[in-house]
């Protein structure tokens, strides 16, 4: 991934215009970027953000996963983390039932930050795209991640990049989270439909009886006032 990255340092992904005319290039981070990612994700941070320490950016950046950023006359207005997590007792493909083995076959989906100024011009799932069809999938058949029920958006854009919710417990010290899951290969596996199920995203209980259940969320939506959580097992 190091000379991946720097091979394209330089070199766009792609490019575009935003609403209100700004033209964009979006490109491959690295560590010279690295003072610009932690000022936005300081500027982008909310009560939901896991923020990331220089430790942990520095760790994606030197090899162990890759970042894109998005840049509007060489300024860093949004940028999203692909992480290869190293093997501990916290790592997700525990979470969602893989063998050992199987382990360094996960993929995280890392941190997203959009500048405030540039909400609304779908550039979190944009990079998400741009990230997730740039994985090896002949070294990884899994992308994973963690959000907190109630963060609307995040859940949405995790949703909308093909993720289906296959846990909810407590981790990182306590905090309930969603365990997001996408298997990158889809030879084999079976689409068949048996049962939906729609519950409130406030019963905890009832979603984890689900899981349980082998369902797997696949939608939300708003009714009533409620956020509610589609909840599908196959066949």
């Amino acid at each position: 991934m190091d000379e991946m990255v720097a091979e394209y340092r330089d070199k766009e992904i792609a490019n575009g215009t935003l609403s209100g005319g700004y033209a964009y290039t979006i490109r491959y981070l690295t560590m010279e970027d690295l003072p610009q990612v932690k000022w936005l994700q300081d500027k982008a941070k909310n009560k939901f953000l896991q923020l990331l320490t220089d430790e942990e950016f520095t760790f994606i950046l030197n090899g162990n996963g890759f970042m894109i950023g998005v840049f509007v006359e060489e300024k860093l207005i949004a940028f999203r983390a692909m992480l290869i997590p190293e093997l501990d007792e916290e790592h997700l493909g525990i979470d969602i039932g893989l063998k050992q083995e199987d382990l360094p076959k996960v993929m995280y989906s890392e941190v997203s930050c959009v500048d405030p100024a540039f909400r609304g011009n779908h550039l979190q799932t944009m990079m998400g795209e741009l990230c997730f069809e740039r994985v090896d999938t002949e070294k990884f058949q899994y992308i994973c991640t963690t959000v907190a029920p109630h963060n609307i958006p995040s859940i949405k854009d995790k949703l909308a990049l093909g993720m289906e919710i296959v846990g909810l417990k407590e981790k990182y010290g306590g905090k309930l989270r969603y365990i997001l899951m996408k298997q990158l290969s889809v030879a084999g596996q079976n689409s068949d439909i048996n049962e939906e199920v729609e519950i409130e995203m406030g019963d905890i209980a009832g979603q984890q009886k689900l899981l349980e259940e082998d369902f797997s969320g696949v939608a939300i939506a708003e009714k009533a006032g409620e956020w509610m959580v589609l909840y599908r097992k196959k066949k």
